[in-house]
């Protein structure tokens, strides 16, 4: 799945705010076709239809409005924005020792049908994408459902049964184990922003900086390989 870029985040957010595509094209300067390319590249990149196509316009999917507070989040932080990316996070699946001790190790995809399963309880973007990566998710398959990624986490910690969680986070816990290399393929950018105005306060300028040399490192424990 192709990672998207910010020009077509904010042709999304302004069809989203100016709802229809005349309109969002005359807010940011460009032709309308233009603006139909960004939102057609959106979709085709995440792998999801936002909007069908009616008589009367775009009609937002729930997906596109699942969306936008995200993409509402990345136009706040650019009109900030000095901001630095810091790498890519990678997700894997892994299991504690004792769970795999008890149920044994799962060899493919298909033999975690009869696994416990760690999963979402309601389906977002995010969910979507990972199912387009290539893992079959349906929320009926787990047998334990939170949208908390610490719940998630706390779950796999305790040997409820297998998860998705942070390459680097599982990496650096000795009793988790990595499960089917390969089998996920999915990563997301980190970024570190702050407002414009605190980059000429030193202290300011120190933590930033702080942040941004060890959230780079841990960004390079977290990818996949």
């Amino acid at each position: 799945m192709a990672e998207p870029k910010w020009e077509t985040y904010r042709s999304f957010l302004a069809v989203m705010t100016e709802g229809s595509l005349s309109a969002a094209a005359r807010k940011l300067s460009l032709t309308q076709p233009t603006l139909g390319r960004h939102v057609g590249q959106f979709e085709a990149d995440l792998g999801l239809p936002l909007f069908l196509r009616s008589q009367t316009g775009l009609i937002p999917t729930q997906a596109a409005r699942e969306l936008l507070p995200h993409a509402q989040a990345m136009a706040s932080a650019a009109e900030a924005l000095v901001a630095k990316k810091l790498g890519r996070i990678g997700f894997g699946l892994f299991a504690h020792r004792r769970y795999l001790e008890k149920h044994g190790t799962p060899k493919s995809l298909d033999d975690m049908r009869g696994h416990a399963i760690i999963g979402f309880d309601k389906e977002t973007p995010f969910i979507q994408a990972l199912r387009k990566a290539g893992l079959p998710l349906s929320r009926e398959m787990f047998a334990l459902r939170t949208d908390a990624d610490l719940a998630q986490l706390a779950a796999l910690r305790a040997g409820f049964g297998i998860g998705v969680t942070q390459l680097g986070i599982g990496r650096r816990e000795p009793d988790l184990v990595p499960l089917l290399p390969g089998a996920l393929k999915f990563e997301l950018e980190m970024w570190l922003a702050m407002h414009g105005d605190l980059r000429g306060t030193r202290r300011m300028r120190l933590l930033f900086d702080c942040l941004a040399e060890n959230l780079a490192a841990y960004a390079a424990t977290s990818r996949a390989g």
